[in-house]
């Protein structure tokens, strides 16, 4: 039996984004909408300009503040080389595992969500949480390897919204969209080559998981033999096919 501490603290810790970079840093103390767990310092760092911003902030909000030796704050940034001395974590409230979408939400009512499969560009990543936190879709499924990571460059894409967007995250996308799919979701993979429309599907009143696959490749093998249905957006004019993050957009706000 598992430990409801353990789990409780490990929940939490799962919600930590740690971001690096004097200046993402600075903007997320700046943004009282943030919520930021930990800030931490290199002790090398020289007290001004922008460091003794981010200190003066950080002392205002009452936000822990660790220091460390530039070996081990690269440790927690994971990248040595342009953290410039700073990182900070986090908490996104609203990063939930996808263990929450469950068989009696997905069979009381009529949900809708939108699936990642290995897209990598973070500026798309940012643009689609973004569509989501805008539509009122119920929310974003992320696999945890095998995409762009949360990061400062997906925040700036999404203009903040990333801390208001309802996302799940899991470990295996194809296992979590097999297990909803048992539990009765309807998996619709999106495919410029497929027969079907998205705007077919409207009427259906099972809950449907709308999956977008890599911005080269497209849905994954592996992920369309789980598919329900493939289904395209129509195109005119000789246009063969949108950029995914538009693609999810018209997904988002024709799901609601």
């Amino acid at each position: 039996m598992s430990n409801p501490d353990y789990q409780k603290r490990k929940a939490f810790f799962d919600q930590l984004l740690t971001i690096y970079g004097r200046k993402p840093v600075l903007e997320a103390l700046q943004d009282p909408a943030m919520k930021i767990y930990k800030l931490h310092l290199a002790d090398s760092n020289k007290e001004d300009g922008i460091v003794r911003d981010i200190k003066k902030i950080a002392l205002q909000r009452n936000i822990d503040v660790e220091m460390h030796d530039r070996k081990a704050l690269s440790r927690i940034s994971k990248n040595g080389k342009q953290d410039q001395g700073v990182a900070a974590d986090l908490q996104l409230t609203a990063y939930q595992p996808s263990s929450a979408i469950s068989k009696d939400l997905l069979t009381s009512s009529k949900r809708r969500y939108i699936a990642l499969d290995r897209i990598t560009n973070p500026q798309n990543m940012g643009m689609i949480i973004r569509s989501v936190a805008a539509s009122g879709i119920d929310g974003l499924i992320l696999p945890r390897r095998g995409g762009a990571p949360l990061s400062a460059l997906v925040i700036k894409a999404s203009a903040g919204t990333l801390f208001r967007a309802p996302l799940f995250y899991c470990e295996d996308l194809g296992q979590e969209l097999a297990r909803m799919q048992t539990q009765g979701a309807q998996l619709c993979g999106l495919s410029s080559h497929a027969t079907h429309s998205v705007f077919d599907t409207q009427q259906d009143s099972s809950s449907q998981i709308y999956i977008l696959g890599n911005e080269t490749d497209g849905v994954s093998k592996e992920i369309e033999g789980l598919c329900d249905r493939m289904l395209k957006i129509p195109m005119h004019n000789g246009v063969e096919s949108l950029n995914v993050a538009v693609t999810a957009a018209l997904i988002a706000f024709l799901s609601v």
